[in-house]
């Protein structure tokens, strides 16, 4: 049978547009389904306009801090629209540049809602296209719990579009979007709220990460709240928000902000109409190289549920175009020592196990660990201390784990992370000569174990 494409992709995200560009590099004839915009959720409503209020929040700090440099500053004054205006203003620029990307690889566009209409056939603005591979990349969307008032609340995709700054929020939640989030929010100055369910942020990161994070949070003046959950939202008549908690207690906000998970995106996408099964928790079930129940159909990045993060999707991107049509140069995703930065204030960078699943794993571990105040701060106020900790096997030397909180954590991590990748020994960073003055060679010099 011949087909109109050789691979329809659905969804212009990261893995999705990666797939699509390669697999048309390759020859392939390739086209692209996008209902919302192009990029993704990174893009949009993700990782990138979520940095630039991160860079925006601390701009707070450095205008604290400068005085002890010498400088004398007049009261700052910060405009949230102006800084709305101007995150859209790259995003828009970001979107021209994915279209651009997709149409000069030789990629046709389709813009609208597509639907899976067999194992070989897509439905899009009324007309149908045959396909032999179709790979769903659709991504994933906040969700909201469905609470008495929950419509009352926001989620990261709103936030991002808010016409004012409120001046007092409420995040909900304990990942890294909620602690990330609650940072934007206490750095642009509104009094801020982070209300989790559990005994403490961020599960699954390292002991010490969290603990330090929460310390350094405190000492910021943001109010952490822990083993506490909504029961309730009501709308005031002035807009504001009362939330009932279940323990009995009573909040007060102008926005709520929901970050307590997200869910695969497959609304209306077609897929009863395929052998296409999904996990427990509604993920798209795949195979180790991306194909699903159905043979024609593959799927990767948030919708499968893996390690939802843009790096990933893009290696998972890549590693379809090269399987399906330039096979020869074909390498599994390796998932294991993946990098990743959590842009919090301060931020956090890590790679490799945590302590904690290095013992569950049953290594013997020695953990070297560093906190300090940094050189930038010696000459200000500020009492914020750096974290830097090493998981190594006591018995190999390798280095099993690298863990950061501080500034510029992902930045020094990333480099961390290909010594981690390429197998380092706690020897080769002894070895390492530092760079000095910085915080990133405290590295290198850490000789003395804390706990083994």
């Amino acid at each position: 049978m011949a087909f109109d494409f050789d691979l329809y992709v659905i969804g212009a995200g990261s893995g999705g547009v990666r797939a699509a560009r390669f697999s048309a590099g390759f020859g392939a004839k390739v086209a692209v389904a996008e209902s919302r915009y192009l990029g993704g959720t990174c893009v949009n409503v993700g990782c990138v306009p979520k940095k630039l209020l991160v860079y925006g929040a601390h701009f707070a700090e450095d205008f604290e801090q400068s005085s002890g440099f010498g400088w004398t500053l007049s009261e700052a004054q910060f405009d949230w629209a102006t800084l709305i205006a101007n995150k859209d203003r790259e995003i828009n620029r970001l979107n021209g540049i994915y279209r651009n990307l997709l149409v000069s690889s030789g990629v046709t566009l389709h813009e609208g809602h597509a639907k899976i209409v067999d194992p070989h056939t897509v439905e899009i603005n009324g007309e149908r296209h045959t396909a032999k591979n179709i790979l769903i990349a659709t991504g994933g969307w906040p969700q909201i719990p469905e609470i008495p008032g929950h419509e009352h609340a926001i989620s990261s995709n709103q936030a991002f579009f808010l016409k004012e700054l409120p001046k007092r929020v409420l995040v909900v939640g304990g990942g890294y979007i909620a602690v990330e989030f609650a940072g934007i929010f206490h750095g642009l100055g509104a009094k801020t709220t982070l209300l989790y369910r559990g005994e403490l942020f961020l599960r699954g990161f390292d002991g010490a990460v969290r603990k330090h994070l929460q310390e350094e949070l405190t000492k910021r003046g943001m109010d952490l709240q822990f083993n506490s959950d909504i029961e309730r939202i009501d709308k005031q008549p002035d807009g504001s928000l009362r939330v009932a908690l279940k323990d009995g207690r009573e909040l007060e906000a102008d926005c709520v902000f929901y970050a307590t998970g997200r869910r695969p995106m497959l609304d209306n996408l077609g897929l009863e109409n395929t052998g296409v099964k999904l996990d427990k928790k509604g993920f798209v079930e795949v195979d180790e190289q991306y194909q699903t129940a159905e043979s024609s159909i593959l799927a990767l990045g948030d919708v499968i549920g893996r390690v939802q993060l843009t790096p990933v999707a893009l290696a998972e991107g890549m590693a379809v175009a090269r399987r399906l049509f330039k096979p020869e140069q074909y390498r599994p995703v390796d998932y294991k020592m993946i990098p990743t930065a959590v842009f919090s204030l301060p931020n956090i960078g890590t790679v490799g196990l945590s302590e904690e699943d290095a013992r569950e794993a049953g290594h013997e571990v020695a953990i070297y660990e560093s906190r300090f105040r940094p050189m930038k701060l010696t000459l200000t106020e500020c009492q914020e201390r750096t974290l830097m900790k090493l998981v190594v096997d006591a018995k190999t030397d390798k280095v099993l784990g690298c863990h950061m909180v501080g500034p510029d954590a992902g930045e020094i991590v990333q480099g961390l992370a290909i010594a981690l990748k390429a197998g380092a020994t706690k020897r080769d960073f002894d070895e390492t000569i530092g760079v000095h003055p910085t915080a990133a060679e405290e590295f290198v010099t850490m000789r003395t174990p804390v706990a083994g």
